[in-house]
């Protein structure tokens, strides 16, 4: 189970975080995750987020000229609680697959929803799925 992920290089400069969140509101899209570095080596933002109607999405960032990257990336459940956030690492550390970022998503009671990206999604997948970390596929967009 993997979800959707929009990527997208963003000028470093007042109101461009709001401008795409403006055009997701206007098109009825709700962001779920969201990941944004206002600087990075290159000198740009980033943002990444997961919506709950990527294909949405994407046209209307394509449509207002903005390119993006869109890939598969695993949404997982892990405890909230201190070092709860092992339940999710020692298995990929297991598994030898590298966690690229990760941000969280949503808190649901005793857990929070994180968004991993990593070397090798399929990988991965199976690692978690081995220790019985729960993870989501499209029912998220819907959370």
């Amino acid at each position: 189970m993997t979800v959707k992920q929009i990527s997208m290089d963003i000028p470093n400069q007042p109101g461009q975080m709001a401008r795409i969140s403006e055009m997701m509101g206007d098109a009825g899209v709700n962001i779920v995750a969201l990941f944004v570095s206002t600087k990075t080596p290159g000198g740009e933002g980033l943002m990444r987020f997961v919506a709950d109607n990527p294909d949405k999405a994407v046209n209307t960032l394509q449509s207002n000229g903005i390119e993006v990257q869109v890939d598969d990336v695993l949404a997982a459940e892990t405890p909230h609680h201190a070092g709860g956030l092992l339940a999710v690492l020692n298995p990929l550390k297991r598994a030898n697959v590298n966690v690229s970022y990760l941000y969280p998503c949503i808190q649901t009671g005793e857990a929070t929803i994180l968004i991993l990206g990593a070397d090798d999604i399929a990988a991965g997948q199976e690692a978690l799925k081995k220790d019985w970390i729960r993870l989501y596929g499209e029912e998220l967009y819907n959370m």
